[in-house]
């Protein structure tokens, strides 16, 4: 069955998180070179970082600790959620232009949501904290199931809370897994340039429908305008 494509109105819009919806980067790589610092380590530049956003704790704490023993990794992955989760929200923010593009699906009555990766321990009261926690149609986080992305399960979960359907649908991130979990679910599918793309990745290799490279292209995308 075809997949949305415009000029036509989606039923949902199904943001990623980190990198896609929020730029969580201000807050996880600060938390990332404080933990650096209490394990004597070098910190990280901020844009090296910032890069790995999108592969969340385990992806940036490979980059930081490439030669932690596995065993390790347990320990320090809490002790980094226990210094991110201090600073959820203090320096986070909506990407440039969000903020009008999801009042304009609210207006239209275009249904919003979240499928991340990220734990709920800290999706729900990062997204509380900005006052988005309550306009999601829907949120599903990297522990509300199972599967996470790319597996299709999260998207499909998220399009069943909102009497959604996949092929009315679109889901937009801003890594391969992203796309390939969209794809596989049946939902149209936009990569964004503007998020945490990670060295040597390409978002027109990830075989997304569409791809944009800020917030406001993706408006234009999704509302059917130049």
């Amino acid at each position: 069955m075809r997949r949305w494509s415009p000029p036509a109105v989606p039923t949902a819009v199904l943001f990623d998180l980190d990198g896609t919806l929020l730029d969580t980067a201000p807050d996880m790589v600060p938390a990332l070179n404080e933990l650096c610092r209490l394990h004597s380590v070098p910190e990280l530049p901020y844009l090296t970082a910032r890069a790995h956003v999108s592969n969340g704790a385990l992806g940036l704490l490979r980059v930081a600790f490439p030669d932690t023993d596995p065993s390790q990794q347990p320990d320090l992955q809490q002790q980094f959620l226990q210094l991110y989760s201090a600073r959820l929200a203090n320096e986070t923010r909506l990407f440039p232009d969000m903020e009008p593009l999801l009042r304009k699906l609210e207006q239209q009555r275009i249904l919003w949501g979240i499928v991340t990766n990220k734990p709920r321990q800290l999706t729900e009261p990062l997204l509380a904290a900005l006052g988005l926690l309550e306009r999601s149609a829907c949120t599903v986080s990297g522990d509300t199931l199972p599967e996470r992305k790319p597996h299709p399960r999260p998207i499909l979960y998220a399009l069943e809370q909102i009497a959604a359907l996949p092929e009315h649908a679109i889901y937009v991130g801003d890594a391969p897994r992203d796309i390939e979990s969209g794809r596989t679910a049946g939902t149209a599918t936009i990569a964004v340039r503007y998020g945490y793309i990670a060295p040597g990745q390409d978002p027109d290799a990830w075989d997304a429908d569409y791809v944009v490279n800020t917030p406001t292209e993706l408006s234009k995308l999704i509302f059917g305008y130049s």
